[in-house]
C-alpha cells in the first residue's frame, strides 16, 4: 500500500507553475528524500502533504484516501523545520510534549512518551533547560523528539540539519535513520544536500523546475542516472559530459576511434551516425603513460591535490574534463593517456538528454 500518492498534481501561484503534473507514490514506512536545487519545488511538495499548501489540480492520497480537501489539523503528520521552531519560554520536556497536551493526551501517556522520546534522542539530563541554554545540535534533537512523540503516520522534515556544522550533521544523519528504524513511520525528507539524500534515503525523488527527474534508490540514481540533469546533479565533482557519435562499430572521441564492446554496440544500435553524449564520472577515469586501443592522448592542464585524492584537468574535444585518482602521479603539462573503461560509460540522447540505457554484460546474465 502506498502511504502517500500524488496523481497528476500541479501547484501554481497565479500563472507561475511550481509543481508540474507530479506522479509520485511513497511507500508505507519508507524514507523518501525530496532532493533538488533551491526553487525546484521540493518544499512545496512537503507542504502539500502537510496541508499547508493546497493542490491546484490533480489528486493527493494519504493512506489511500483522497486528501485534497482534508485540513492540516486532521492529517496524521509531524513536522520538523530548518529553524526548529521551539518555544523559548518552555523547557525541553515541555517543548517535546506540547503537541500531546494540545491534543489532550492523558498525562500518564504524555509523560511516558515524552520520556521515551527524550531517551531515544539522547536528551536525558536536559529536560528542564530552556532552548537558549542548548547547543544547535541539542535544539535540533529537541525538535526531532517533538516530532517523534506524536507517533504520526507521516514524519515530514524540511532541511532539519542545515543549521548544523559538518560533524553534527554526520551524527544527526545516523540518528534519523535510527529513529525511522525504531518507529517505522513514513519519512519524507527535504534537502538540497546530496550526501544527506544518499545516506538517509531508501529512495530519492529528484526534482528540477517542478518536474520529477528520477525516482529510485540512491545506488541507481548515482550509477544509472535517468538523464543528464540527474547525472550532473548527483556526485562531486559532477559527471563529465562529452559530445561524441558512433560510426560503424567505433566511438569517435578526441579525434580517436575507440572500438565499442559488443554489449554497447547492441545497446546503441539505433544511434549510429547521430550526435550523442558520453558521460563519465571523475572517479571512473584512469590515467596512464601507455597508449592502448581503449585510450586517448591528453595533456594535463591543471592539478588539484585534495590530500586523499588528486584531481587532474584536461581537455577533450574542447571540453574540460576532470579525473580523480588516489595518488599524485603527474604534473601540469604532462602528456599522458586517458584509459577508457567501457563499463563505466553513460550515454544520453543529444536532444532529450535522457539516458540511452545500460547493456547487460555477459557475467550479469541471469542476475536480478
Amino acid at each position: 500500500m502506498n502511504s502517500i500518492e500524488f496523481v497528476g498534481v500541479t501547484k501554481s501561484f497565479g500563472e507561475t507553475v511550481i509543481i508540474n503534473e507530479l506522479d509520485l507514490a511513497i511507500k508505507k514506512g519508507e524514507r523518501l528524500i525530496l532532493l533538488g536545487p533551491s526553487g525546484c519545488g521540493k518544499s512545496t511538495v512537503l507542504r502539500m502533504i502537510s496541508g499547508l499548501e493546497s493542490v491546484s489540480s490533480g489528486s493527493l492520497y494519504l493512506n489511500g484516501e483522497l486528501a485534497n480537501q482534508v485540513d492540516s489539523g486532521d492529517r496524521s503528520i509531524a513536522m520538523v523545520f530548518q529553524n526548529y521552531a521551539l518555544f523559548p519560554h518552555m523547557t525541553v520536556a515541555e517543548n517535546v510534549g506540547y503537541g500531546l497536551r494540545v491534543n489532550k493526551v492523558p498525562k500518564a501517556q504524555t509523560y511516558q512518551r515524552v520520556g521515551e522520546a527524550i531517551a531515544t534522542l539522547g536528551l536525558e539530563g536536559l529536560e528542564d533547560r530552556l532552548p537558549k541554554d542548548l547547543s544547535g545540535g541539542q535544539r535540533q534533537r529537541v525538535a526531532l523528539a517533538r516530532g517523534v512523540v506524536k507517533r504520526a503516520d507521516f514524519f515530514l522534515l524540511d532541511e532539519p540539519l542545515s543549521n548544523l556544522d559538518a560533524q553534527l550533521r554526520g551524527q544527526a544523519r545516523k540518528e534519523l535513520v535510527k529513529i525511522h528504524e525504531l518507529y517505522g513511520q513514513t519519512f519524507v525528507y527535504v534537502t538540497h544536500d546530496q550526501i544527506e539524500a544518499m545516506t538517509i534515503g531508501q529512495r530519492i525523488a529528484l526534482l528540477n523546475d517542478g518536474v520529477l527527474q528520477m525516482l529510485d534508490t540512491p545506488y541507481n540514481v548515482y550509477h544509472r542516472p535517468a538523464n543528464i540533469f540527474t547525472a550532473t546533479f548527483i556526485g562531486s565533482p559532477s559527471m563529465n559530459i562529452m559530445e561524441t557519435q558512433i560510426t560503424a562499430s567505433y566511438l569517435e572521441l578526441a579525434g580517436e576511434k575507440i572500438k565499442l564492446p559488443g554489449p554497447w554496440l547492441e545497446q546503441l544500435k539505433n544511434y549510429g551516425q547521430v550526435p550523442i553524449k558520453l558521460g563519465v564520472r571523475p572517479e571512473d577515469i584512469r590515467l596512464t603513460k601507455k597508449a592502448s586501443g581503449l585510450s586517448v592522448p591528453i595533456t594535463i592542464k591543471y592539478v588539484e591535490d585534495y590530500g586523499n585524492r588528486v584531481g587532474y584537468y584536461f581537455d577533450v574535444n574542447g571540453q574540460e574534463i576532470i579525473g580523480i585518482i588516489p595518488e599524485h602521479r603527474y604534473e601540469k603539462g604532462a602528456h599522458i593517456h586517458w584509459r577508457l573503461n567501457s563499463r563505466k560509460w553513460h550515454f544520453f540522447d543529444d536532444t532529450t538528454e535522457r539516458s540511452l540505457g545500460y547493456p547487460q554484460w555477459p557475467e550479469e546474465e541471469g542476475k536480478e
